[in-house]
């Protein structure tokens, strides 16, 4: 099958790295882009992302449903508006982010993003490798508790990061054929588990359960969203920068937002719906263990394969973009080898929660929730620049030296990097983290009516777009010169 781009074709290694795609190589469709996202979105944990809306905040299921169009769908809307970036610049989502930040500014919205999608990376082969355990505990009786079979855990970890590694490490090509076909399996296998689950649903509480208020939908809306489209929003161009010119911004976005929206909705309003009158689900350490426990025995098995798939697709292409944003950090290796880096990282940090550490999930999501505030701002800046920015030079993007235009002052554009540093601590002012047992960090508006319904992410993406675009550093942007270093 051939690839988008003529560098590579599928089960070839793609040896491009984070530099702009020649125009003749960018032959891609939308469609292309709707199975990345919809396989990428199929986890069996969007359940447990659904069961809080109704568990924590308790909303009707109309609301449920409201909020999953408006958080997930709505959120992965802005993933397609990042990719219009990737086609007009054929360049990485964070290798762009240099024009709007500088080469040097640019570090620090980088790193972040690098810190938060090996996180997700790192959850994701932690719940696989459990999925593992338990049906290797199915089928031959070993223990299902990771720090009492270590060897089986170390298995576990290694065979999922190496399955990631096949497809990540050999690239874009490879990628979009196995996420197109592994999605009809995984996505037919969700299609059987869900239906055994509807089969659990308490219909005459779904039915009972009055409207929530207004701040409850709109705290849900913070939930998903931080859960879903933002936490994807900087890799939006990464798959993008291979699309055909003739494709259009609308369908760059209904990509995004449908190609993820379909499975996010089904999944959420069904977690939605298993948790009214059942609370489990949704306060469940083992969210994989708690949705078995819903199922008949003899459908454990095909259950914990669709489980396991799904959290695969989404980890080929987290770790396919956090190789090319660890590229754009400046660090000088190629990109497969930048993405064995991210896979050693994330085999490291799955062993060390699975047999070392006393807790994972709360922790760990807890962190990840820190960055979506930083991301958040990117974002919004990001959006704001790309509205007033038509090109982006080529040549400029990967010189980090005084030459190149996006040099600014210092290798710093301060409009850009003071906008984000100021709503990222605004957004942490409104921001409380911590455990059941304590607090560990309590902003002094955490209290406040936005802080207590955790809509500081507003707050955040409304101070960093404006602040930015008030500085007028979104005006000046359509003076980049079109010509044959820009594209």
């Amino acid at each position: 099958m051939s690839s988008p781009n003529a560098g590579h074709s599928a089960g070839q290694l793609e040896t491009r790295g984070i530099e702009p795609v020649p125009e003749n190589e960018c032959n891609g469709n939308p469609l292309q882009l709707f199975w990345v996202w919809f396989a990428a979105n199929i986890s069996i944990l969007g359940l447990p992302l659904g069961a809080t809306l109704v568990a924590f905040h308790p909303l009707a299921i109309w609301q449920v449903v409201l909020v999953a169009l408006i958080g997930a769908a709505g959120s992965f809307a802005v993933v397609g508006v990042i990719s219009i970036a990737g086609r007009r610049g054929r360049a990485p989502s964070l290798t762009l982010s240099r024009a709007i930040f500088g080469v040097r500014g640019n570090i620090g919205p980088t790193l972040i993003s690098l810190m938060s999608r090996v996180g997700w990376e790192t959850v994701n082969t932690t719940t696989a490798a459990f999925v593992l355990l338990a049906l290797c505990a199915i089928v031959f009786g070993t223990p299902t508790e990771a720090k009492n079979a270590p060897l089986l855990t170390l298995l576990f970890i290694a065979i999922f990061t190496l399955l990631t590694l096949s497809v990540s490490g050999l690239g874009h090509a490879t990628l979009l054929v196995i996420q197109k076909w592994a999605t009809y399996l995984f996505g037919a296998l969700n299609l059987l588990v869900g239906g055994f689950l509807c089969a659990t649903i308490d219909w005459q509480a779904v039915f009972n359960t009055n409207a929530a208020p207004v701040s409850s939908v709109l705290i849900g809306i913070g939930i998903m969203a931080a859960g879903t489209g933002l936490g994807w929003a900087n890799a939006g161009a990464d798959m993008s920068r291979y699309q055909h010119r003739s494709v259009s911004a609308t369908q760059l976005v209904a990509c995004a937002a449908w190609g993820a929206g379909i499975p996010l909705v089904l999944l959420i309003t069904l977690g939605g719906l298993l948790s009214v009158g059942n609370h489990d689900l949704a306060s469940a350490t083992d969210p994989i263990a708690a949705i078995r426990n819903m199922l008949p025995a003899w459908m454990a098995v095909p259950y914990l394969l669709s489980a396991f798939g799904g959290l695969l697709l989404s980890n080929h292409l987290s770790v396919y973009s956090a190789g090319l944003t660890t590229l754009t950090l400046g660090i000088k290796i190629k990109r497969v080898q930048a993405v064995v880096v991210d896979i050693v990282a994330i085999f490291c940090g799955s062993i060390y929660f699975m047999l070392f550490a006393d807790s994972f999930y709360g922790p760990f999501i807890t962190f990840i929730s820190l960055t979506a505030i930083a991301i958040t701002a990117w974002v919004a800046i990001f959006v704001v620049d790309l509205i007033h920015r038509q090109y982006y030079s080529s040549r400029d993007l990967l010189d980090v030296s005084p030459s190149s235009i996006y040099w600014y002052h210092g290798g710093i554009e301060w409009r850009a990097l003071g906008s984000w540093a100021l709503a990222l601590m605004l957004g942490l002012c409104f921001t409380r983290v911590g455990s059941s047992d304590a607090d560990w960090f309590v902003g002094p508006l955490a209290d406040s009516w936005m802080g207590h319904n955790g809509l500081g992410w507003i707050v955040t993406f409304v101070v960093a777009g404006g602040l930015y675009a008030l500085l007028g550093g979104a005006k000046d942007r359509r003076l980049a010169i079109p010509g044959p270093a820009n594209v």
